[in-house]
């Protein structure tokens, strides 16, 4: 996702400081730190890589609808290497 962003006022001092104490790299990964730690405290998001694995699927599951193509059964997928 690409996202264009415009601070004024203390969240951009905050995002400078960030970056002028070493804290982060840039402010992009000031504001990438913050995500993390809005999910942390939040527990936003609970088990990362459940749901990592759910929107790959979903991505792949569209792709699959759209181009028409359908699951493969296990017998089907190993029959070429027996």
């Amino acid at each position: 996702m690409r996202t264009t962003l415009h601070f004024e006022g203390l969240p951009e001092i905050i995002l400078e400081k960030a970056v002028e104490l070493g804290l982060a790299r840039s402010k992009t990964d000031a504001l990438r730190m913050g995500i993390f730690s809005l999910n942390k405290e939040y527990n936003l998001v609970r088990n990362i890589e459940d749901e990592l694995v759910a929107r790959q699927l979903e991505t792949e599951e569209k792709e699959m609808r759209r181009s028409g193509k359908k699951y493969v059964s296990e017998k089907e997928a190993l029959a070429k290497y027996r």
